[in-house]
């Protein structure tokens, strides 16, 4: 089952969202990832396959850094687990970062008209 979690404020989100995600650890979830929107006004991804411990690692490789933010654990339903599956998806202009729990029923369809526009998707997933 998957899990979101957020946080605005004034210190680093990255420790508060991480923290958050480990007391969502026991839902079990093949992937994890977090969004932070950050100084240069833009966001920074950082999204890793397999447990939590993954993607702290992958943290202290590469640092992400700002007060408002988005994590996610995920269990997939649509798309292999992956790194570039896993949640969350940045727009394409890199200002706005989505995740979701659930299942979009109609989301090939959705895709489509979407693709038809011009629209890229980095993923297989419903998101």
């Amino acid at each position: 089952m998957c899990g979101i979690i957020g946080y605005v404020g004034e210190e680093n989100a990255v420790p508060i969202i991480i923290e958050g995600l480990k007391k969502l650890e026991y839902r079990g979830y093949d992937s994890a990832g977090i969004a932070v929107f950050g100084d240069s006004g833009f966001f920074d991804v950082v999204k890793q396959k397999g447990r939590l411990a993954a993607l702290e690692s992958r943290l202290v490789d590469a640092p992400i850094e700002g007060n408002m933010g988005i994590g996610h654990t995920r269990w997939a339903t649509h798309g292999e687990p992956s790194d570039i599956n896993s949640h969350p998806h940045i727009g394409s202009r890199n200002k706005i970062a989505v995740v979701h729990n659930g299942i979009i029923e109609n989301y090939k369809v959705l895709k489509e008209r979407l693709e038809r526009k011009g629209i890229i998707f980095a993923s297989q997933t419903d998101s």
